[in-house]
């Protein structure tokens, strides 16, 4: 098996309550919870680093092709938000995703970038099937 990344994420926790470290391969970055449940919202809360990814990779994966299509689009806007509901006696989470460009885009190029939206790595992640093993090692 081959991961993706070359180093793992790392993440630690001391004795403040919901404020994580994330170690990356080049850095850091602090976690938290907003403060309506405790935390000092010091940093991202782990909906917003999810939708962060999502909208991170949406936006990486649009330049990509715009680029090398050679498309006079300058900036894209894209904004992620999430809501669950349940649905026959399970949780179902539902993201909605809005891409909105600076200037005028043809329709047609419009759903070209669509399908190249929902194709971005991340995207294909969070419709596809995840397992998580997780040990504890001895």
């Amino acid at each position: 098996m081959k991961y993706i990344l070359e180093s793992p994420i790392v993440g630690k926790i001391g004795q403040q309550k919901f404020k994580t470290a994330i170690v990356w391969r080049n850095g850091a970055f602090i976690t938290d919870e907003p403060e309506k449940i405790g935390g000092q919202d010091l940093g991202p809360d782990p909906y917003s680093l999810l939708l962060s990814s999502l909208v991170a990779c949406t936006l990486a994966t649009l330049r990509l092709y715009i680029d090398h299509k050679a498309l006079e689009i300058k900036d894209i806007t894209v904004e992620a938000n999430m809501y669950q509901k349940i649905v026959k006696e399970q949780i179902v989470t539902y993201i909605d995703r809005s891409i909105t460009f600076d200037e005028a885009v043809a329709p047609e190029i419009k759903q070209r970038l669509l399908k190249i939206a929902e194709s971005c790595p991340v995207s294909k992640i969070l419709k596809g099937n995840v397992e998580i093993a997780t040990q504890l090692p001895s």
